[in-house]
């Protein structure tokens, strides 16, 4: 009377492979492909399963071990670089992934086991404390500077730019849509604030040559100022604005 074996219950190929190996105390980076094929194959023949998606999975497989074995037999290939090329390579990635993967789930599981005895205490703080906001000073934040001084400024130097304009020559001619790279705009005004101590609001402005490269030149130095990169100050009311570069300290620092 034949004694009835009970195989044990794989999830997939690679979840077998990975039972061999360990199994067979196996260096996974060096697989002998013949044994585990064998034992692979001796699986599949006891396999009992209708399910034909399950068992084209495991024949796949085997396919793979009996191309990998073929391989191993032929003089190995070489790359371009002159170094042989190990047929058991992919099948390795593979198996490291899967068990990666395989053990991460053990801990995602072991995380949900303790988190069924873990109990949380929900906020109870004073509605008193939840509603405060710090107050915020902006006189003291901004200074002696301010978004009003500067708009005063720009809009100077935009008459500027408009005043140079031929009021009769421009109504005639080509009109084009003139564009600013908005990166290389910002890296030009960082190398320029990086090189140079000090300078000129207005100069800067002034060594523009149009007037979007004004608006967009414009928008990066309030960037610039509120990022810390820059330091503004006007001694004067009237006085131009004087641009302190913040990069030369950070790197001494």
């Amino acid at each position: 009377m034949a004694i009835p074996v009970k195989l044990e219950v794989f999830e997939g190929p690679l979840d077998l492979l990975l039972h061999l190996i360990e199994k067979n105390k196996i260096d996974i980076y060096d697989i002998p492909i013949v044994l585990v094929t064998e034992q692979y194959l001796d699986y599949i023949k006891k396999m009992e399963t209708e399910d034909m998606n399950v068992m084209s999975e495991f024949l796949v497989m085997a396919a793979t071990l009996i191309d990998i074995k073929c391989k191993m037999l032929l003089p190995p290939e070489v790359n371009e670089e002159g170094e042989e090329i190990d047929p058991r390579s992919e099948l390795v990635e593979k198996l490291l992934e899967y068990k990666m993967y395989k053990y991460m789930s053990y801990e995602l599981r072991d995380r949900q086991v303790d988190a069924a005895t873990v109990f949380y205490r929900k906020k109870d703080l004073p509605k008193e404390v939840l509603s405060y906001v710090p107050p915020v000073d902006y006189e003291e934040l901004i200074g002696d500077m301010n978004l009003q001084k500067l708009h005063e400024l720009f809009k100077t130097i935009v008459k500027r730019q408009e005043d140079r304009i031929d009021p009769i020559r421009s109504r005639y001619g080509k009109i084009e849509k003139e564009e600013v790279d908005m990166e290389l705009k910002t890296l030009y005004v960082r190398a320029f604030a990086q090189t140079h101590k000090t300078f000129s609001f207005t100069k800067l402005l002034e060594s523009q040559h149009s007037r979007a490269e004004i608006i967009v030149t414009f928008l990066i130095i309030l960037e610039m100022m509120h990022d810390g990169e820059i330091t503004i100050r006007q001694n004067d009311l009237f006085d131009d604005i004087i641009i302190t570069s913040n990069f030369m300290e950070e790197n001494a620092g």
